[in-house]
């Protein structure tokens, strides 16, 4: 299968050098260019590309805004992978609010970026386990759970629990299977009705939402891996 991918930077010689890596492998292939949100945006519509490789600070309409208007379009099925310059870029942690599945860094090596592409692709969420608790770490100050995110929450059954915080921590479905002692296909169950009761659309938002109802804190370790009472 053909994985279709736009391609959205304002730096010409970063978007096109992206794009020619991008086209030496055989199952990815570049439909579309953006130098801004807006030009993204316009791509996407016009293209209905599987992935979009969207940069955050760009003219006319940032990557956040961009990003925001590609997930929230019922009718469109691309996935986002934001791509900053830094590791703690300030506007990753909006753009994951926004609908992105991931991002990476723009030095990642090429092999990675493949691999991302078609993780993106498949449905899953690109994040780098120690990157992201950093970012969210750094960025998100909870004071007192907002009454939406508390009810999410206790709507949890306790097993679900245990796979958020672990999702949370940066495991894959293999590695929570097995420090559950469960099997990828019941994982893959309870992360579905994990991202329908909390009201998140893939991995990214997840994280997001075990940060923000309190349930994994920066620098708390859960007590994961026992059977439910």
């Amino acid at each position: 299968m053909t994985i279709r991918v736009v391609v959205a930077d304002d730096q010409e010689l970063v978007r096109a050098g992206f794009a020619a890596v991008l086209r030496t492998q055989p199952d990815l292939e570049v439909v579309g260019e953006a130098a801004d949100g807006r030009e993204a945006v316009e791509e996407v519509r016009r293209h209905r590309p599987d992935v979009v490789l969207m940069d955050v600070r760009m003219p006319r309409v940032d990557g956040i805004a961009a990003t925001r208007e590609i997930c929230r379009d019922p009718r469109s099925a691309t996935r986002v992978l934001v791509l900053t310059t830094f590791d703690l870029d300030e506007y990753v942690l909006a753009a994951l609010r926004a609908g992105a599945s991931g991002f990476l860094l723009k030095d990642t090596p090429r092999q990675t970026l493949y691999a991302a592409v078609r993780t993106v692709a498949e449905g899953d969420a690109l994040l780098s386990p120690s990157i992201t608790r950093r970012l969210i770490e750094t960025h998100l100050r909870i004071d007192e759970p907002a009454p939406a995110l508390v009810r999410r929450l206790a709507a949890l059954t306790d097993r679900e629990r245990e796979v958020l915080t672990l999702l949370a921590r940066g495991l894959s479905n293999t590695e929570i299977a097995s420090a559950l002692h469960l099997g990828e296909p019941t994982v893959r169950t309870h992360v579905g009705r994990i991202y329908a009761k909390a009201g998140v659309h893939d991995r990214a938002q997840a994280v997001v939402f075990a940060y923000e109802s309190e349930l994994v804190r920066s620098g708390h370790t859960s007590d994961v891996g026992k059977s439910p009472t």
